[in-house]
């Protein structure tokens, strides 16, 4: 069949193997919001957030659903979010969310990566001063009409700075609030009837490290990356410049 059907069939498997691992951790970010305020999203808005961002990775409707009734079922056992902090090689800090039903199974994990990619697992709360925590709105531009009048109205509700960025080759509006005023924010948002392709809490650097010598560069992604593929993971924060 030739190189480029294999090309073809690896790169669609690539796609379904990445889709795969979103779906999962979707699922997990909506089984933590059920565990966390129940399992209708009217009147859970974490619920809500995880819903968005389940389809903001095309995760099916059905798929979705299954996940809110699979997390409402009292047999099933819950996740807990667990944080693991320590520093990747060449002074790279690094911050592991992640969502589990087994801490010895992740906390094994977590700390292998570390060992194998020359990065150490440190104490919780070792990086609290070189990371905010953060709540990020990401909306399309079409949803923005003005971004000073929309700045103008929101920072009643917390907005702290709206910027432009290019994210994964699409263009967002980033709404930033700070962390308590993440809830507040959403409600606002849903009331104005402003589409919110998908938001976060994430844990923004004020404090960068540089790395110029590519090879140690690579060194510090291939850690990342390798954190990123376990299931259990559900975001990685690094202070990389």
């Amino acid at each position: 069949m030739g190189r480029a059907f294999e090309y073809r069939k690896a790169t669609k498997f690539a796609r379904w193997d990445r889709m795969a691992k979103q779906f999962t951790k979707a699922g997990r970010q909506i089984a933590m919001a059920v565990k966390q305020g129940g399992p209708d999203p009217d009147t859970n808005v974490v619920l809500r957030r995880a819903i968005q961002n389940a389809k903001a990775v095309q995760m099916p409707k059905d798929r979705i659903e299954s996940a809110i009734k699979k997390a409402s079922d009292k047999d099933t056992t819950g996740f807990d979010v667990v944080i693991y902090e320590g520093m990747a090689p060449h002074g790279v800090a690094l911050v592991v969310e992640t969502a589990t039903d087994n801490t010895t199974r992740t906390v094994a994990n977590v700390r292998s990566y570390f060992r194998k990619k020359n990065g150490t697992l440190g104490t919780s709360g070792m990086h609290n001063f070189i990371f905010d925590r953060k709540g990020v709105f990401y909306i399309e531009p079409e949803h923005i009409a003005d971004a000073e009048e929309f700045e103008l109205e929101f920072i009643d509700f917390g907005l702290e700075k709206i910027v432009k960025e290019t994210v994964e080759e699409k263009e967002f509006y980033q709404v930033y609030v700070d962390f308590e005023d993440f809830g507040k924010m959403q409600e606002a948002l849903e009331k104005q009837e402003i589409k919110v392709e998908k938001s976060e809490l994430e844990r923004i650097p004020n404090v960068s490290k540089e790395i110029t010598n590519e090879e140690h560069l690579d060194e510090v992604l291939a850690l990342i990356d390798l954190m990123e593929q376990d299931d259990d993971v559900t975001n990685v924060f690094h202070n990389l410049a």
